[in-house]
């Protein structure tokens, strides 16, 4: 590729909306242009990382036996509906209607669509397993886009879907997935950590997350000091506490007069007491239920661990007109005296705790020594808070510590919670209709590339991995003017494609510097600077750009010192 033909105008200054390095570097080497919020053209360079990592993602597919399809874009809304995500995804769908007045929605994931699809392609045992891929763009209204590429409304992605008869032969397939998916990130060079995780609004039981560790990664996950525990927060379970045992009568239940503490903050300044001592009575709404959820006062909720009780059914707060219409005092409610319609929820850390102080369900009251189950009952205990660092492993004990991370990858056992309520079924060995055990795989294509700029650069621009690289050498004249460096110039970049190794060789009419910058900024593997210096000693400077280690081979020598550097490059 001649840079002087190529589309790419590199900015010198980084873009005012950018904030992450990887949003900052891909928009000054020419890799991504903003059209609008969340939204990106991919320009050449771009195009041809994004099509390396495809390679490798379709090789590891189709050598784990999954075959490509190709699925629409624009969906109807029926199906979802069936399962229940047309209510659960809320506000993230793209939906829209058409001429006919049928509710449509742009895909941000395919089981509705697949389900359907296997059924009536593969109707008996015989045909299973099938595994289907494909290479498609998904579709998220995400409220705040942000950092490029690695939260966007638009998100090219490989998904792909498994079906077996039973559950043993989807965890199978499972397996061989997920050690497919080691091998894709392997061979993209990231380096990455795979995870416990939550299901999220896909759903589903056991499944991984495979997270490129980095500062500015919206995923956060816990590892244990121990290195027997790893897990994305939303799924990360902290050791339940011992129940407390205390052969200490119980308090009374007393009313105690606290205006204006409807926070645990100022309760516990008003009180003199720590906030762990109070319990924290959180009201939500799900589907038609009132939930309560108590959690000590110096613990938060995590509401994914609460959506993930209840899902499909959508969760939120109470809002004030809630409250009110519920006959609750916002700020000072307590889990005594709640309605029998009430379900009321309770971490494993509230049990066997007594003598709590809480909301006395009147305003500006609480009491102390609330105790179940003489005051309040807990119909069910479940894992319920955020976790936090230092809490203690849940294998060995061991301190918690809290990272960031890039989500590129998410796989999930979904059993039959999609095929069920589709009625896609097969016909089994002894005649009867069974639905599906399925799995589902996806990686996000367009965030490998972000995640790889943010792990791969420093204060000069992009240092690529060599296998996602859009280039692995560029070839630079230094001196346009000087005639016989043009020829070596050519002579080796010429050599070098007759190799078959990628290169580019930049012919522009600007001056070294600027050349050396881009090369720079751009981050090809291995750099060969070709100038009147350099064949005035008989010699081309060949630096490999991940170490800045550099060499001056003879001009005779030049490709295969340049080869010898490729091979090194990570």
């Amino acid at each position: 590729m001649r840079l002087s033909q190529l589309f790419a105008r590199t900015l010198r200054e980084a873009p005012a909306e950018a904030e992450a390095p990887s949003h900052i570097l891909l928009l000054r080497a020419a890799f991504i242009r903003q059209l609008s919020s969340g939204i990106y053209t991919t320009l050449p360079l771009g195009v041809r990382t994004m099509r390396k990592v495809e390679r490798i993602v379709r090789a590891e597919m189709e050598a784990a036996g999954a075959q490509e399809i190709r699925m629409p874009i624009v969906l109807p809304a029926d199906p979802w509906k069936v399962t229940g995500r047309w209510e659960a995804y809320g506000d993230l769908l793209f939906k829209l209607t058409d001429r006919q007045g049928r509710e449509l929605l742009l895909g941000p994931t395919h089981e509705e669509v697949v389900a359907p699809l296997v059924a009536s392609e593969a109707p008996s045992y015989r045909d299973l397993p099938v595994n289907l891929f494909q290479i498609e763009w998904k579709y998220r209204d995400e409220l705040r886009p942000r950092f490029g590429l690695l939260r966007v409304r638009e998100l090219l992605m490989k998904d792909a879907y498994s079906f077996d008869r039973d559950e043993d032969g989807m965890r199978r397939s499972y397996d061989v997935m997920l050690e497919s998916y080691r091998r894709i990130f392997d061979r993209c060079g990231l380096r990455y950590l795979v995870v416990e995780a939550d299901p999220g609004q896909i759903g589903g039981g056991v499944n991984h997350e495979f997270i490129a560790v980095s500062e500015v990664g919206e995923d956060r996950f816990v590892a244990c000091a121990n290195g027997d525990y790893l897990a994305d927060v939303e799924a990360a379970t902290p050791r339940a506490p011992e129940p407390a045992d205390d052969d200490a009568p119980e308090r009374p239940l007393e009313v105690l007069e606290t205006p204006n503490t409807p926070s645990i903050e100022s309760l516990a300044s008003l009180l003199g007491c720590a906030p762990g001592e109070t319990l924290k009575c959180m009201m939500y709404a799900a589907g038609g239920r009132t939930v309560a959820v108590l959690v000590p006062g110096d613990r938060d909720v995590s509401e994914p661990k609460l959506e993930r009780l209840f899902f499909p059914t959508p969760v939120r707060r109470l809002e004030d007109d809630d409250f009110e219409a519920r006959g609750l005092v916002k700020g000072y409610v307590g889990p005594q005296g709640l309605p029998e319609e009430t379900t009321i929820l309770a971490d494993r850390s509230v049990r066997g705790r007594r003598d709590w102080v809480t909301g006395a369900n009147q305003l500006d009251r609480h009491v102390r020594g609330a105790s179940t189950p003489r005051d309040f009952r807990v119909d069910r205990y479940e894992d319920l808070v955020e976790i936090r660092e230092g809490d203690l492993c849940p294998n060995d004990g061991g301190a918690l510590r809290i990272g960031r991370s890039i989500v590129v990858g998410h796989i999930y056992q979904l059993g039959t919670k999609y095929s069920k309520p589709l009625k896609a079924t097969f016909v089994d060995e002894d005649g009867t209709e069974q639905p599906f055990a399925m799995a589902c795989y996806g990686i996000g294509i367009s965030r490998i590339m972000g995640a790889a700029a943010e792990q791969f650069h420093d204060d000069d621009g992009l240092r690529w991995p060599r296998a996602i690289a859009p280039f692995e050498v560029v070839v630079i004249l230094a001196n346009r003017d000087h005639g016989r460096a043009g020829a070596e110039a050519e002579r080796v970049y010429r050599q070098l494609i007759d190799r078959g190794i990628e290169a580019a060789i930049d012919d522009r009419e600007e001056s070294a510097g600027v050349k050396f910058k881009d090369a720079d900024l751009i981050g090809y593997p291995v750099q060969v600077v070709v100038g009147k210096r350099g064949i005035d000693a008989g010699t081309v400077d060949v630096k490999l750009r991940a170490t800045g280690e550099r060499s001056s081979p003879l001009l005779a020598d030049a490709v295969p010192a340049i080869l010898d550097a490729l091979n090194t490059a990570p």
